[in-house]
C-alpha cells in the first residue's frame, strides 16, 4: 500500500508543525448532520496500523511538534498506532503534540496527556457554542452548555462558520468565547459536501470581511478550504 501524498504535510505559518492524517476505527458517534468524512475509517486494524506506520515514518522532528488527525477522535486510532506515535515522540525528540477528540471522550483526555509524556494541544470540534444549533441542527452529541465546561478538558476549539441557519450573532458569540476562554482555536469556513447541510455564501462573505483580523491572529487558524492544512 503506497503512501498518499495528502497524508503528510508541514504547517509553517502559525504554530509550525508536521501533520499526519491517519486511519482509525469508525467514529463512535458518526451522526453529525454536516459530516460525510467517514470513508477514511476502517475495521482492518492491521492494515490501518501498517499504513499509519508508513505515514508516521515521514516525520522528521525538525519542527519539534507533531499533529495527528483522523476521521474521528485520537482514541479511535489502533493501539499499535498510538505506540508508534509514542515511539516517534521519543526517537524524534518531539516536544509537543496536537490531538483531536470528541466531547464524549473528555474523561480520557488526561490519561492520554500522561501517556504521551509531552504537552498536548487537545482540539475539539465544538462547531458552535450555541447549544440548540449544535445539538439540534448539527446533531453534534456534545451536551455542554458553557464554554468553560469545554475549557476544563480541551485547549483549542474548532468552530464552523457559514452554515445556513447560522446567524451573525451566533458567530460573534463563538469568536468571543474562543478568544475569552481558550489560548488557541481553529475556524473552519463551511464547504458544501454530500450532506443536506448547505453553505450560506452571504454569511461567509460577511465573516471574511468582519473577522479579517483573525487571519493575522497568531492564536487562531482560519481554514477556508478543508485541505488548507495540506492533508485530506
Amino acid at each position: 500500500m503506497g503512501i498518499p501524498k495528502s497524508r503528510y504535510s508541514r504547517i509553517t505559518e502559525k504554530h509550525p508543525r508536521e501533520i499526519c492524517l491517519l486511519r482509525s476505527f469508525p467514529c463512535a458517534w458518526g451522526k453529525c448532520s454536516f459530516c460525510d468524512y467517514i470513508e477514511d475509517n476502517g475495521r482492518d486494524e492491521a492494515a490501518m496500523a501498517e499504513l499509519n506506520r508508513q505515514v508516521l515514518g515521514q516525520v522528521t522532528g525538525e519542527l519539534g511538534t507533531l499533529e495527528v488527525i483522523n476521521s474521528g477522535s485520537c482514541f479511535e486510532l489502533p493501539e499499535r498506532t498510538l505506540e508508534d506515535i509514542l515511539r516517534i515522540v521519543k526517537d524524534k525528540r518531539i516536544s509537543g503534540l496536537f490531538f483531536e477528540s470528541h466531547w464524549m471522550y473528555r474523561s480520557q483526555v488526561a490519561g492520554m496527556r500522561r501517556r504521551m509524556g509531552v504537552p498536548i494541544v487537545f482540539k475539539i470540534g465544538v462547531e458552535t457554542f450555541d447549544y440548540d444549533f449544535r445539538q439540534k441542527r448539527l446533531n453534534k452529541h456534545a451536551d455542554f452548555r458553557e464554554p468553560q465546561e469545554v475549557a476544563e478538558y480541551f485547549d483549542s476549539p474548532c468552530l464552523m462558520v457559514g452554515i445556513q441557519g447560522q446567524t451573525k450573532e451566533m458567530i460573534a458569540h463563538d469568536i468571543d468565547c474562543l478568544k475569552r476562554y481558550f489560548r488557541l482555536g481553529t475556524v473552519n469556513v463551511y464547504n458544501n459536501n454530500t450532506t443536506a447541510v448547505r453553505r450560506d455564501e452571504k454569511l461567509v462573505q460577511w465573516f471574511m470581511e468582519e473577522y479579517e483580523w483573525l487571519l493575522a491572529d497568531p492564536a487562531v487558524e482560519v481554514l477556508y478550504e478543508i485541505t488548507d492544512f495540506g492533508v485530506g
